[in-house]
């Protein structure tokens, strides 16, 4: 098998010249050889990153996708009124600026809109502060829950966490290779854009580079999903920035992007963003958000949740999305949410303890 694994080696790193693109079958079955650890070490190494050299097209994208999507695991599609967000943001973490993506996902799931969150441990190449070390500090323990227990979770409180080295274990000998290359191989891009939920779904990544953006695009209608957001975010998340004009792409029903500028000064934000100190601090000031708190954290957890409970349909538009975020922080309806999936998450946790 390894002689197979050669020839896409062969493709991928030949250079400018001679080099080739994988079709979208190829791409799936070099993934597939990575990940079941089909192709060897060197072949694996070579090939990670000669591929980010390269850099990947969509159908090697897709194809990559398609090997998560056959290998990997799902959540079950659930009853809900409104349709599932994913939300894809890096697995390296956040080293700068202070993440809100979870209280924007109690926020959601307080007004009955699920959200699917994925990732796992501290991550090379940025070793940032990841989802799953916040969730932690806000009392919600989701590495001791299997996929199945995770699935009840989802299915009663609307928040859903694929815990990668619980539920999807394969992926993580690719995790050693980034590590001693240092550089980011495009399967960092892909996970990105990865669905671990079955059901219909509104993607929403966020991006760095310009042309990523067109890349998922093209991606995502290779894989059949029409309903995304692409957010230009927060270190490549889908947190939308208050130094800057936050550069959104919002899907049609003719497949064309269109194209949405917000500028926070335009709704009384201040054009800062929180810096990220250490992570006691960042639960601290979090609290203060779930507390109702007028702290500049607040700030970035309304513009961020205006802009959700918009784009979810929830609210007609920015500024009552705003105002219907600030209601639901005062009010305690988001403490209340992450009062309900703490106490679920741990029961569930506990009585997979008790079984085993």
């Amino acid at each position: 098998m390894t002689k197979v694994f050669r020839q896409f080696l062969q493709k991928v790193g030949s250079g400018n010249h001679t080099g080739e693109n994988l079709t979208r079958t190829e791409a799936a079955t070099a993934t597939k050889m990575m990940l079941l650890g089909e192709a060897t070490p060197a072949q694996i190494g070579a090939f990670l990153i000669a591929h980010r050299i390269k850099r990947p097209t969509a159908d090697e994208l897709a194809g990559m996708l398609d090997a998560y999507n056959e290998l990997g695991p799902k959540l079950q599609p659930i009853g809900a009124g409104r349709t599932v967000i994913v939300l894809g943001i890096p697995y390296d973490g956040r080293t700068r600026t202070a993440p809100i993506s979870p209280i924007a996902a109690l926020l959601l799931a307080a007004v009955d809109q699920p959200v699917v969150m994925h990732g796992g441990d501290r991550f090379p190449t940025k070793y940032g502060l990841p989802l799953v070390e916040i969730w932690q500090g806000l009392g919600v323990d989701w590495t001791n829950l299997s996929l199945e227990k995770t699935q009840q979770v989802f299915e009663q409180t609307g928040i859903g966490f694929v815990y990668t080295p619980v539920h999807f274990p394969l992926i993580q000998s690719i995790w050693d290779y980034r590590d001693q290359l240092g550089k980011r191989p495009p399967l960092a891009t892909m996970e990105l854009i990865w669905c671990p939920y079955a059901g219909d779904v509104h993607m929403i990544p966020g991006f760095v580079h310009p042309p990523t953006e067109t890349l998922f695009q093209v991606t995502l209608a290779l894989q059949n999903i029409t309903k995304y957001t692409l957010v230009k975010g927060l270190e490549g998340s889908c947190d939308l920035p208050r130094d800057r004009t936050a550069i959104i792409g919002l899907s049609t029903p003719s497949g064309q992007l269109e194209r949405l500028h917000l500028v926070p000064r335009d709704y009384d934000f201040t054009t800062k963003n929180v810096p990220l100190g250490t992570t006691e601090e960042l639960l601290t000031q979090m609290q203060a958000v779930l507390a109702g708190e007028p702290t500049e954290l607040t700030q970035t957890a309304l513009w961020n949740g205006g802009f959700y409970l918009w784009q979810s349909g929830v609210c007609p538009d920015m500024r009552s999305g705003i105002a219907t975020a600030k209601e639901l922080l005062t009010s305690g309806a988001v403490a209340d949410k992450l009062r309900q999936l703490s106490q679920i998450v741990n029961s569930l946790a506990q009585t997979a303890f008790q079984t085993v």
